[in-house]
């Protein structure tokens, strides 16, 4: 009887942290089964620890990231997760942490199996931070790399942090995205790894030559030795150096990748199809040919980036950074408003009174261009909202403008006869904010010229843990 091949994928999300168990299938290369997943709001919201990054400033507790993740492993069943024979982790790009090698995380033996809590660390600086001013960002040395540099993209944190706080980087010799750190800490690393995904994702990485601007940086007093070797993407780290709520001590842990390349590992089943990603953020996403390479001059103005995938490929990617944290934005302000007239009530029981409201209103003349915290090629842009009558102010008229909003927000960042015209024949959506937002997945159907299908919640931690079965397999048949 041939053995089971179980991985285990870890997505450490904005909001969530998310894990799956997936199997291979028996006599099918490209099958699997996804045993189990589980998914833990990490509530990690911090103030940022810098007073010059002000109101500006995203940062998250990476403990309550950690213990997200040890809530989500706790909660799959134990006698998967000793069948496991290799782990895949994905999580949020652009985002930078700091921590001290050999201190940065402590192993605890007190429960029924061991676990590790973060030690000597910084919060989480994330790709939502916005201390970064256009003056700033105009102030740093030009790129030598295909893609421009954004506030909440790492080197341009770090850069600030250099600037604005410069003995804080004094407390630390190592960083990474949050995944990368998990990574390290799981393997034991006396180096943080990152592939060229996340790489790009940071600035200043050029995907030609799989390296690091150094000669730039260091020109500019750029702390170089902060940043983390290279190695491709689906490659494995490491091993882990213990036990890990039953999953064995020497198991295979790839190296940490994209979000955005594991959900669209997970669902794009052909190159003909675009994955639509809507969570915190959104993403647009398809793969370019092969041999396909962008021009080397990056260009700030244009909504569409070259992100790097797989063997040397590249995603176009249309990446809004206003998706489902726009409609938690409006449900913020309908319950303040409640809180301001006295009344107590819910986040929870708002969303999902606002979205059966806008399940019954099918249309409105309403327009909402819902870019509150702007574009990363139009960083000043606000939102408004237009064609404003006395018959479409209800709360169904509203949610409905908002989530068709966010949809055509996209649209105009990649015009879908552009799809058309790369040879897409379907789009597939996945993500935390459409897969619960039956209004938001009318809209996509409504607004995309293609048949449209929905993948699940899990699709980030899925696709790790596939990239990671896919490994496994070739490594038994080789």
């Amino acid at each position: 009887m041939a053995t089971r091949v179980v991985t285990l994928g870890i997505d450490l999300g904005t909001t969530s942290v998310k894990a799956a168990l997936v199997e291979a299938v028996p006599c099918d290369p490209s099958g699997f089964v996804v045993l189990a997943s589980c998914a833990r709001a990490t509530r990690a919201e911090a103030v940022a620890q810098s007073a010059a990054a002000g109101h500006q400033g995203q940062e998250q507790d990476v403990s309550r990231i950690i213990q997200a993740l040890n809530e989500c492993l706790a909660a799959l069943p134990r006698q998967l997760l000793q069948e496991v024979c290799g782990i895949g982790v994905s999580g949020q790009m652009h985002g930078v942490m700091f921590w001290k090698t050999g201190q940065g995380c402590e192993w605890t033996e007190g429960g029924p199996s061991p676990v590790f809590e973060p030690r000597a660390v910084s919060p989480l600086v994330t790709w939502q931070d916005g201390r970064c001013s256009s003056g700033f960002l105009a102030s740093l040395p030009q790129p030598e790399s295909h893609l421009s540099v954004a506030s909440g993209f790492g080197c341009a944190t770090i850069f600030w942090l250099l600037k604005n706080s410069p003995e804080f980087l004094k407390s630390y010799d190592a960083a990474g995205t949050i995944h990368d750190y998990v990574v390290a800490m799981l393997c034991g690393l006396p180096r943080s790894l990152m592939c060229d995904q996340n790489a790009a994702s940071w600035g200043y990485f050029n995907t030609q030559s799989q390296s690091w601007n150094l000669e730039i940086l260091r020109a500019s007093g750029f702390p170089v030795h902060l940043l983390p070797d290279i190695v491709e993407a689906g490659s494995v780290a490491g091993r882990t150096s213990r036990a890990w709520f039953e999953i064995p001590k020497g198991t295979q842990v790839g190296v940490a990748l994209g979000d955005l390349q594991a959900s669209v590992y997970s669902c794009m089943a052909k190159r003909t199809d675009a994955v639509l990603n809507i969570s915190t953020s959104v993403q647009l996403a398809t793969s370019m040919p092969s041999g396909f390479q962008p021009a080397q001059t990056p260009d700030p103005a244009t909504p569409v980036t070259y992100f790097p995938y797989f063997d040397r490929t590249y995603l176009a990617v249309a990446a809004s950074l206003n998706g489902g944290n726009v409609l938690a934005t409006f449900v913020h302000m309908l319950v303040q408003w409640m809180t301001d007239l006295g009344l107590e009530v819910e986040e929870s029981t708002v969303y999902s009174c606002m979205i059966q409201a806008a399940a019954q209103q099918r249309d409105t003349c309403l327009t909402i261009t819902p870019t509150v915290l702007g574009e990363r090629h139009l960083p000043d842009q606000l939102a408004s909202v237009t064609r404003i009558s006395s018959s479409d102010l209800s709360l169904g008229h509203v949610t409905r403008a908002l989530c068709r909003g966010i949809v055509q927000n996209l649209h105009s960042m990649l015009p879908f006869q552009q799809l058309k015209d790369w040879g897409v024949k379907r789009v597939i959506g996945s993500g935390s904010a459409l897969s619960r937002n039956e209004v938001l997945k009318q809209e996509v159907q409504r607004a995309f010229p293609f048949p449209v299908s929905f993948g699940q919640d899990v699709d980030a931690a899925v696709g790790a843990a596939l990239v990671m079965l896919q490994r496994s397999l070739n490594q038994r048949e080789s």
